[in-house]
This record gives C-alpha cells, sequence and structure tokens, in this order.
C-alpha cells in the first residue's frame, strides 16, 4: 500500500504537472496558488496568449548585470510562472491575499517582489534557482519561503 502525499507534496506534484504546458525553451516551470487547501490558480512560463510561443519561432535573449556584476539572460517573450498565475487570479476575480504559492523553482527577484505585494504569506518550491538573490528581499518580508522535497518514488 502506498504512502498518502503530505498535502505539501500533493500541490507541487501539481505543480510539476501544470510545468508541462511551459512554451520556454529554457525552462519548465509551473506555479499554483492555494489557499486553505484549494487551487485559486496556475500558471507557467511561456509567451501571452495569442502571442508567438518561444518553441515555435524561438527565444528573445536579452542580457543584463545585476548590482554586484553578474550577467543575467533573460527572454523578451516569456511571462513567468508566478505572474501567469496571479494574472489568471486577477482575470477570474480571486484574491489571493494570504495564499501560498507553489512553484518548481524559487521565484526571481522580480516575481519575488510581485508576490510580496500580492499579499502571498507562503512561497513553497523544489528546485532552488539562484537563491542567494533573495536573501536581502526574503529579509524585509514576512513572507516565508520552504523547499519541499518529494519522495525518489514519484516521477521527476
Amino acid at each position: 500500500m502506498s504512502e498518502r502525499p503530505s498535502w505539501h507534496q500533493y500541490f507541487m506534484t501539481i505543480t510539476r504537472q501544470v510545468a508541462e504546458r511551459s512554451t520556454c525553451n529554457r525552462a519548465k516551470v509551473g506555479a499554483v496558488i492555494v489557499r486553505d487547501k484549494n487551487i485559486l490558480a496556475t500558471g507557467y512560463n511561456g509567451a501571452p496568449a495569442g502571442m508567438p510561443h518561444c518553441t515555435d519561432v524561438g527565444c528573445l535573449i536579452y542580457q543584463s548585470k545585476t548590482p554586484n556584476g553578474e550577467t543575467e539572460e533573460n527572454c523578451f517573450r516569456t511571462i513567468h510562472a508566478e505572474m501567469n498565475a496571479i494574472a489568471q487570479a486577477a482575470k477570474n476575480g480571486s484574491s489571493i491575499k494570504d495564499a501560498a504559492i507553489y512553484i518548481t523553482h524559487t521565484p526571481c527577484t522580480h516575481c519575488l517582489k510581485v508576490l510580496v505585494n500580492t499579499g502571498i504569506k507562503s512561497i513553497y518550491y523544489e528546485k532552488p534557482y539562484k537563491l542567494h538573490t533573495l536573501d536581502e528581499l526574503l529579509s524585509y518580508t514576512h513572507v516565508e519561503l520552504e523547499k519541499v522535497d518529494l519522495p525518489p518514488n514519484r516521477h521527476r
């Protein structure tokens, strides 16, 4: 008899499935916004609705420098999964204040700032992505950032 997944494992597994809809060539990222064990919105990284996808026409990569001199690469064509989940909630009139978000990867600094401003209280992630860039921003907030480990027998 298999062990029943925890709520964190349950929502993170759903987040992985949402990420499969991604149209980004560089990374498949999914996000699920949850409150009181109910899904409020989902999102994955890709082009805005009705616009060409990177998987069809390629990426529009640009480079920028961080304050400490690191080179960042981003795509003009792609909206991050967290932003798409927030947009879906807004479009459908769902308040996400005091909700949690499950993301396949830690958010970028821009998404973290928006999540803070929307009232998200907890951020759960599976894979760390540039985690060190979030330390200073997190020190000014009450937002919790927590890694969720999935058992090895679950698909990856």
